[in-house]
């Protein structure tokens, strides 16, 4: 009897044993996983930078596609059609696209701007598709890759975009990105207009 006693309380003893080293092992497990979430500012600040440039790719990757489809989907005698005489043609809605998307990056990330100082809106070598569509996909490459470069702490130092505003390198990315959309967007009516379907929104 008193055998079988002793044998119960070590079994009870056992499983509270292993009860309690189960339990310091999740607390443990927490509060690493919680260490790993909350970094101190200057550590937070540090992981996020990297996750905020791939972002920033990202969506502008995604435009290039957009943007491409748009192009793809203007039959050649539709490229330098304008809706009404005293608007841009669908040709040069996109060559002001592009040159926003050289400016902005060049201004926004430091890079230096390959067509500083021409207006591509009146180079005839681009009033063509396939010039059109080669130098658009031209300033999407230019905006990646000089995000790409970019240091991301960068995102957060002011400067003066187009000598006169006042706001930080990222602000001014947002900004450019906001250009290239308003003007693909105004080409949807062009595409209308010559019996073409716009592509569909491209949101993700």
């Amino acid at each position: 009897m008193n055998r079988l006693k002793y044998t119960m309380a070590a079994a009870r003893y056992a499983v509270g044993t292993l009860a309690v080293s189960a339990a310091l092992s999740m607390v443990c497990i927490a509060q690493h996983a919680a260490s790993a979430r909350y970094l101190n500012p200057s550590q937070a600040a540090e992981s996020a930078a990297p996750d905020h440039i791939a972002m920033i790719v990202a969506d502008w990757t995604r435009a290039k596609d957009y943007t491409k489809e748009y192009l793809d989907a203007m039959p050649e005698d539709g490229v330098n059609f304008k809706p009404t005489p005293d608007i841009r043609s669908f040709a040069e809605q996109f060559l002001h696209l592009a040159g926003g998307n050289f400016g902005f990056a060049a201004t926004a990330t430091g890079a230096a701007n390959p067509h500083q100082g021409k207006n591509l809106e009146k180079m005839t070598e681009y009033h063509n598709k396939a010039g059109l569509t080669k130098i658009v996909m031209e300033s999407y490459d230019f905006v990646i890759a000089s995000v790409k470069a970019m240091d991301a702490k960068k995102l957060n130092e002011q400067i003066k975009v187009f000598g006169r505003y006042d706001m930080s390198r990222g602000v001014a990315l947002n900004k450019a990105f906001e250009h290239q959309t308003h003007h693909r967007g105004q080409t949807t009516i062009y595409l209308r207009l010559k019996g073409v379907k716009p592509p569909n929104e491209k949101l993700f």
